[in-house]
C-alpha cells in the first residue's frame, strides 16, 4: 500500500514543478531566459518553441539577447515576441535581437504578486486534492480488506506529512517569488 503514498508524492512533485514553471514565466524586473519559454515561433510552417530555433542569453541584468540559428527567422522571432504577453520591445539589428527589460511599475509589481499568489493557491488546492484522492484509495483498500485499520491510519498520516511538506515548499517558493517581484 506504499504504492498509494508513492503515487501521491509523485503527483505532488509534478504539481509543485508546474507551479515553479509558471513562476518562471512571470516577468520580474530582472532578465531571464525562462521568460521566453512559452513563446512559439512560426518556423517553416510549424509553431516551434523559441529555445529550439535560437540561443537565448542574458549578458546583463536587464538585457536579453536572442541569436537565431537561422537568420531568416529573425522577423518571425521578433513578431512572436511582440505578440506575447511580455510587453517588451525587441530591437532587431539584422543578426540578433536585443530586448531591454524595463523596470516594473509599482502597479504592475502588485499585479504580478497577485498572479503569483493565485498560482500558488491553485497548487495548494491541487496538493489537497491529491491528498483527498489518496485517502479515498486508502479507505477503499481498508474496506476491501487489503490493509488493516492501523495501516490505513499510518499511511494516512504519512500522506498528511507529505501534504504539509509540499504546501510548505509552495509557500517558500511564493515568498521568494514575491520578494523577487517587489525588488526595485
Amino acid at each position: 500500500m506504499d504504492k498509494i503514498k508513492a503515487q501521491a508524492e509523485d503527483k505532488m512533485k509534478k504539481s509543485l514543478k508546474a507551479m515553479q514553471d509558471d513562476f518562471n514565466t512571470l516577468r520580474t524586473g530582472r532578465a531571464s531566459p525562462a521568460l521566453f519559454d512559452k513563446i512559439r515561433v512560426d518556423c517553416y510552417g510549424q509553431k516551434t518553441p523559441l529555445n529550439q530555433v535560437a540561443t537565448v542569453s542574458v549578458p546583463e541584468a536587464r538585457l536579453v539577447v536572442i541569436q537565431p540559428w537561422d537568420k531568416s527567422l529573425l522577423g518571425e522571432i521578433e513578431k512572436a515576441i511582440q505578440m506575447s504577453e511580455l510587453s517588451v520591445n525587441p530591437n532587431n539589428d539584422g543578426k540578433i535581437i536585443r530586448i531591454n527589460i524595463p523596470p516594473l511599475t509599482e502597479e504592475r509589481r502588485k499585479e504580478l504578486a497577485r498572479m503569483s499568489r493565485n498560482m500558488a493557491e491553485a497548487s495548494r488546492v491541487a496538493i489537497r486534492n491529491i491528498r483527498r484522492d489518496a485517502n479515498e484509495e486508502l479507505k477503499k483498500a481498508h474496506k476491501n480488506g487489503d490493509i488493516s485499520e492501523d495501516m490505513e491510519k499510518k499511511i494516512g498520516e504519512d500522506i498528511q506529512k507529505l501534504t504539509d511538506r509540499y504546501i510548505g515548499e509552495i509557500n517558500k517558493d511564493l515568498e521568494a517569488k514575491e520578494k523577487e517581484i517587489m525588488e526595485v
